[in-house]
């Protein structure tokens, strides 16, 4: 696929392993190769020291920060490997031809200012779903700040597929851009169905060159206009669900920012309720 390199940032916090298993899940799907992005604070960023303090304090505060920093990457390296030899992707620097590859590499610094510049180097990012819904640094600044598609998978998946494809169209530019970054993954997709309401568009001949669009790219697809409910997300979500969609593709957030827009908005119920990975782009 068109997929070539993933990056994914990742944290500490629970659900470590089903994270990276998730991640190297989807590497493995697009037979891509992906780059695991620990970073790593320094010592003084840790722990505030105080100038004052005689040089041996320091130094010995500063190998006590060193080594529960190189502990935590120890047990991320750990798991990736167990969970890479669960999979079958194979571990390397770079890209192989016609295999899964992937490596961990890591940054020391501010974790967010450190993912904004790492992350422009790939063809699309993949992020788990914060906990409970809850917007990260890492996650909002993965998604609006590398200027690529972002894969966003459910925190514990055991399984990758796009056999399914469920368009939520609100006729926004971000759904529009997330169609289009899309097109690799729906050209290998056996259906595409596209849902909208009429609070988003009330003109069928627009739908209808959506799916022309699509046709140009040998794309078929369905349509249907549907109801929404009082909870923004809330429609697009349970007809996800009930129809077993493997994947969704929707317009995360507009121009006014990913918290202002997430908060009370679609992405934020989906961030909380969903078990299906949803594709978008800002």
């Amino acid at each position: 696929m068109h997929y070539k390199k993933l990056f994914f940032p990742i944290g500490g916090g629970e659900e470590l392993r089903e994270r990276i298993h998730g991640a190297l899940l989807i590497a493995k799907y697009f037979n891509s190769h992906l780059e695991i992005y620990k970073s790593q604070a320094k010592p003084s960023q840790i722990m505030k020291f105080d100038d004052n303090l005689p040089d041996t304090v320091l130094k010995e505060l500063n190998a006590m920060a060193k080594d529960k920093l190189d502990e935590d990457l120890n047990i991320h390296e750990t798991i990736f490997k167990e969970e890479i030899k669960k999979i079958g992707n194979v571990i390397s620097p770079s890209p192989v031809e016609n295999e899964a590859t992937a490596q961990i590499i890591t940054g020391e610094g501010y974790r967010s200012k450190l993912i904004e510049q790492e992350s422009k180097y790939c063809d699309l990012v993949v992020v788990s779903s914060p906990h409970d819904g809850r917007i990260t640094a890492t996650f909002e600044t993965t998604v609006t700040k590398s200027g690529k598609p972002a894969l966003m998978f459910p925190r514990e998946i055991k399984e990758f597929k796009t056999d399914n494809i469920l368009i939520g169209w609100n006729n926004s530019p971000e759904i529009s851009r997330a169609v289009s970054e899309a097109i690799p993954i729906m050209k290998e997709a056996k259906k595409v169905h596209i849902i909208t309401s009429i609070e988003y568009t009330n003109d069928i001949i627009q739908i209808k060159k959506l799916q022309d669009y699509l046709l140009s790219h040998n794309i078929e697809s369905t349509y249907e206009m549907v109801k929404t409910t009082n909870t923004p997300g809330e429609a697009l979500l349970n007809y996800a669900k009930k129809g077993s969609y493997d994947l969704i593709i929707a317009g995360a957030f507009g121009e006014r920012g990913l918290k202002e827009i997430m908060f009370g908005g679609t992405t934020k119920y989906i961030l909380e309720n969903t078990n299906i990975p949803v594709f978008m782009a800002h």
